[in-house]
């Protein structure tokens, strides 16, 4: 079988990606500037709301999966053993 690398297997591609999204990020924040906001609670009108708790609630996710990933986890031989 020929197996060919990933376009992602690439390490200058993948921080290609990150550049790109940092880029994107830094734009989205910069666009608050011009355009204006119309925040129906007091804390939405802090400038650059949208990116920190955006970036709050993904930790806490990642955090929450983690987590429930320790207490769902079970022994590799949870099913038995292997016929190899």
């Amino acid at each position: 079988m020929d197996e060919k690398n990933h376009w992602l297997d690439q390490p200058g591609n993948v921080k290609l990606l990150w550049r790109g999204f940092l880029l994107v990020l830094l734009l989205t924040v910069v666009a608050e500037f011009w355009i204006p906001m119309h925040p129906h609670f007091a804390i939405e009108s802090i400038f650059g709301f949208n990116a920190w708790y955006g970036f709050v609630v993904c930790a806490l996710m990642i955090g929450l999966a983690k987590g429930l990933a320790l207490l769902l986890e079970r022994p590799d031989t949870y099913y038995g053993k292997d016929n190899d």
